[in-house]
C-alpha cells in the first residue's frame, strides 16, 4: 500500500513538473514573439474578397485596433480605435530601419556584440564578433524579424541600445507620431514601449519615402552573408494582390500585428492592425480594410472641377488683370458619394497691386463635399507681375489720347 502511494506521488510530481515546464515555454514564446519560425498557417480564405451590396458598408474588424491611410494625402480612410496606445511587437522595426537608413551607410561593416548574439526571440543567428554589413542586417531585420539584427543596428547607430531607443522616440515625434515611445529596437514586451495604429501608419508612410526601405520590405526572399536564406514573414506579400510591404509582429502582450502597404492603379495605401488573435485574423482583417478602401475610394484630381472664370484687376501693373486657373494635379481620395457633391469655393480679392512675384499667395480655395470642407489650398500667382514704370504710364497716356483722337476722327467721317 505504501509502495503504491509512493509511486502515485512520484508520477504526480512528474506530471506537475512537465506541466509547469510546458507553461513556462509557452509564456516565454509568447513574450518573445517569433515571426521568423511561426508555423501557424494562414488559409487562402483570409485574402478572399467578401461580396457586399452597392452601399458603403464598413468592414467588420476583429483586431483591437486598425487603420487605413492614403499615402499621398495622409487621409484616414478607415479607423477602429486607431488612436489607442498599444504594444506593437516587431512592427517596432519600421522605426529601427528608418534610423539605420538615415544615420548609417549600407556599406558599414558591423561587429556583432555578445548582447546582440544572445538576445531572445526571432533571430538570424548572428554570432559574437561576426562582421556583417548594415545592408544585410536590414534585410535580416525586416524579412526574418531578427532581434539580433535590431540590437546590432542599435549599438552601431546609437552607441547603446538605450540611446538608440531614445533616438527612436525623438524621431517618431519629429515626424508626427507623437503618441509613441520606444524602449528597444526590436519590440519585445516592455513597459513604456507603445504606439498607436495611426502613429504606425505615419511612421510607415515616412519610411516608404526611402527607396531602399521600399525595396527591402517588398522582398519575399533573399540570401545574405554566410549563406543565410531569409524569407519574409509578411503573409500579405504572397496572398494579397498589390501588397508590397511592410512588417509583421507578435508578442504575448501585443498579439499579432501587421502593417501592410498595397498599390492598385498607381495608388498606394497603408493598413495597420494591432492586437489580432491569430495570423489568420490579422491577414483577413487587413484584407477587409484594404478592400474597403480600394473599392469605395478613388483618387480624384480636384483641379478638374469646373469653376466659373475668375479675373482679378491688377492695379499699377503692366498687365490690367489676371485669370485664376488651377493647373496640374491636386489628387485627393474621395468616396463616390463625396465625388457627386464636390464643390470648390474661392476666396479672392477684387484687385491686387503690382509688383508681385510668382508664387505669392493671393487667395484661398476650399474644397467641400456634403457640406463639409475636406481640403483647403492656397491660390498661388503663377507669374511675375511687374509694376508700371514712368515710361509705361507716359505711353499709356499717349495711347489713350491717340485712341480718343482716332475715335473723334471716325465719328466726324460718319457725320459727313
Amino acid at each position: 500500500m505504501h509502495i503504491v502511494i509512493g509511486d502515485f506521488l512520484k508520477n504526480l510530481i512528474k506530471i506537475c513538473v512537465i506541466t509547469i515546464f510546458v507553461i513556462l515555454n509557452i509564456l516565454c514564446f509568447a513574450s518573445y514573439g517569433d515571426d521568423s519560425i511561426d508555423i501557424e498557417p494562414v488559409e487562402d480564405s483570409a485574402f478572399l474578397k467578401v461580396e457586399t451590396n452597392s452601399e458603403v458598408v464598413l468592414p467588420k474588424v476583429y483586431s483591437s485596433s486598425a487603420i487605413v491611410m492614403d499615402r499621398l494625402t495622409g487621409r484616414i480612410l478607415f479607423e477602429k480605435k486607431g488612436y489607442i496606445r498599444r504594444p506593437m511587437a516587431s512592427t517596432t522595426k519600421v522605426m529601427t530601419a528608418i534610423l539605420a537608413l538615415e544615420k548609417g551607410k549600407l556599406s558599414d561593416i558591423i561587429t556583432v556584440s555578445e548582447r546582440a548574439a544572445r538576445v531572445g526571440g526571432s533571430n538570424i543567428h548572428l554570432k559574437k564578433n561576426e562582421r556583417i554589413s548594415l545592408n544585410d542586417l536590414l534585410y535580416g531585420l525586416m524579412l526574418s524579424s531578427g532581434n539580433d539584427a535590431a540590437i546590432a543596428i542599435a549599438e552601431h547607430i546609437g552607441g547603446t541600445v538605450e540611446d538608440f531607443a531614445y533616438m527612436m522616440t525623438t524621431k517618431a515625434h519629429k515626424i508626427g507620431a507623437n503618441n509613441s515611445a520606444f524602449q528597444s529596437p526590436h519590440g519585445l514586451d516592455k513597459d513604456g514601449h507603445y504606439t498607436t495604429a495611426y502613429d504606425l501608419a505615419i511612421m510607415t508612410n515616412y519610411a516608404l519615402l526611402n527607396k531602399k526601405f521600399s525595396q527591402i520590405v517588398s522582398t519575399k526572399q533573399t540570401i545574405i552573408s554566410n549563406g543565410r536564406n531569409l524569407s519574409n514573414t509578411n503573409e500579405m506579400l504572397r496572398g494579397y494582390p498589390g501588397a508590397n510591404g511592410v512588417k509583421t509582429g507578435f508578442t504575448g502582450k501585443a498579439g499579432r500585428c501587421l502593417v501592410t502597404s498595397a498599390t492598385r492603379n498607381n495608388w498606394q495605401i497603408i493598413s495597420v492592425v494591432l492586437g489580432s488573435a491569430s495570423r489568420q485574423m490579422r491577414a483577413s482583417d487587413s484584407t477587409r480594410i484594404l478592400n474597403y478602401a480600394f473599392e469605395n475610394y478613388q483618387l480624384v484630381n480636384l483641379n478638374n472641377i469646373t469653376l466659373p472664370e475668375s479675373r482679378i484687376e491688377v492695379c499699377k501693373g503692366k498687365i490690367p488683370f489676371i485669370k485664376i486657373k488651377r493647373e496640374g494635379d491636386d489628387k485627393y481620395p474621395l468616396r463616390k458619394d463625396e465625388i457627386c457633391s464636390l464643390k470648390a469655393d474661392y476666396n479672392l480679392p477684387n484687385k491686387i497691386e503690382a509688383p508681385l512675384k510668382k508664387g505669392a499667395v493671393i487667395g484661398t480655395l476650399a474644397y467641400s463635399s456634403n457640406g463639409i470642407i475636406i481640403k483647403k489650398a492656397n491660390i498661388i500667382l503663377n507669374q511675375d507681375i511687374e509694376k508700371k514704370s514712368v515710361v509705361n504710364f507716359y505711353n499709356d497716356i499717349i495711347l489713350f489720347w491717340l485712341n480718343k483722337c482716332e475715335k473723334g476722327f471716325n465719328d466726324s467721317l460718319l457725320k459727313l
